[in-house]
């Protein structure tokens, strides 16, 4: 099968071939370098449950930039999501609460932006850099005013929130346990795919599991629905759909509102989830990583949910890596894709392509065979290395809604 075959299959076959050939490389590789966490259990377990904010904002993205609208303030509309979701759960006792109000705080940002955006004509960039700065003034004020006449609380963080949990599949990955039995035969590839598929299955919290549900949900409403026609529409030519009597207005703002629900829900995700409490800031950017994901799947929920895995995958690596030499594999596997994509330049002829590739194939190279463990800051930096490596080598093959980010009017005036 060629290359352009390959990219022709739907894409409910492509991203299951990918990932089986990536679990191949990292089996590869935790062979040759004698380390057993990159396949293992609680390493994908670990990462599933740090990629789902990035997976759950980066859908809200692309509900809002299919619309038309490029929601830069996916981050501030995150931050609201975090403390409302902290303050929904204290002031009314379940963590379900704070999920509905986290949000709700999100969606305010979204109607903030659709405000400015849609009904005012605000460039879009300067309308999401303003939430951006507005929700951790606004979130920091609350704290103030709430947060910090509460016991445990302070004004840069809530008390302790009760988590929503989550369960393991039965059978599968716990009782009989048939994954993890296969894995801990240690089979080459066979145990590191079983491993893998026992990670997604075990201590699954309710959010993943939602937020999961939540890719072939979008999927379905943007090319299956009446509705998700119309939001592609006043996202791809609005005045084509204005002159069928869709109004372009009423999709937009549905659409943003949504989107900065969605983000909403991402930042409640990380209070009762991740961490169990809001804290001031603790959004760590993944707003922005939210964005590259949804640049990295191509404007697709099944690309979003890639990008947010392959994203999310170093933070859970080191995190159970605390001696950074499983983290330092990660360079050797980057090594080996960017050889990839180098034989694959040079066969379209992209020359320039081809020798960046091996350049930087040969810096990450280099980088693991003089090291003994991974810097602290190197699984913060991958998320952005990998999305700049995506628009070098990708570039001409992303499509972004043809309309999104320009002014819209109607009339066409």
């Amino acid at each position: 099968m060629s290359f352009t075959q390959f990219q022709k299959l739907p894409a409910y076959y492509r991203w299951p071939i990918l990932a089986f050939v990536g679990i191949v490389v990292l089996a590869l590789v935790q062979e040759l370098t004698g380390q057993g966490l990159l396949t293992s259990t609680t390493t994908i377990q670990t990462a599933l449950k740090w990629a789902m904010p990035i997976l759950i904002a980066g859908l809200g993205g692309l509900l809002s930039e299919r619309c038309g609208v490029v929601n830069i303030g996916l981050e501030g509309m995150m931050i609201l999501g975090t403390w409302f979701g902290a303050w929904g759960t204290l002031q009314f006792g379940s963590p379900w609460w704070g999920l509905f109000f986290g949000i709700l705080g999100g969606a305010m940002g979204g109607l903030l932006h659709a405000i400015a955006t849609v009904g005012f004509g605000v460039d879009h960039i300067v309308s999401g850099v303003a939430i951006n700065i507005l929700a951790p003034g606004t979130a920091r004020y609350l704290s103030d005013r709430v947060f910090a006449q509460m016991d445990g609380g302070s004004i840069s963080q809530s008390p302790r929130v009760e988590s929503l949990g989550g369960f393991t599949w039965p059978v599968l990955a716990k009782g009989p346990d048939l994954f993890g039995r296969v894995e801990r035969l240690d089979w080459f590839i066979v145990s590191d795919v079983f491993g893998v598929l026992r990670g997604l299955l075990f201590q699954m919290s309710y959010l993943t599991a939602i937020g999961l549900a939540l890719v072939p949900i979008s999927a379905f409403l943007l090319t299956k629905t009446r509705f998700g026609l119309r939001l592609r529409i006043a996202g791809e030519n609005p005045l084509a759909g204005e002159s069928l009597g869709i109004n372009i207005y009423r999709q937009k703002f549905i659409g943003v509102i949504i989107s900065g629900g969605l983000a909403g829900m991402a930042g409640s995700l990380i209070v009762l989830d991740l961490a169990q409490l809001y804290r001031q800031n603790q959004t760590t950017g993944r707003g922005f990583i939210a964005l590259a994901a949804l640049i990295f799947g191509n404007w697709k929920a099944s690309g979003v949910l890639a990008g947010a895995v392959l994203f999310g995958y170093p933070f859970g690596l080191s995190l159970r890596d605390l001696e950074g030499t499983a983290t330092r594999s990660l360079l050797l596997v980057i090594a080996i894709a960017l050889v990839v994509v180098m034989v694959w330049a040079f066969t379209k002829q992209n020359i320039a392509d081809g020798i960046l590739a091996g350049t930087v194939a040969v810096g990450s190279l280099l980088f693991f065979l003089f090291t003994n463990t991974a810097p602290s800051w190197l699984p913060g930096t991958m998320p952005y290395v990998l999305v700049l490596l995506v628009l070098v080598f990708a570039s001409q093959r992303l499509r972004m809604p043809a309309a999104v980010g320009l002014p819209y009017r109607k009339g066409g005036s």
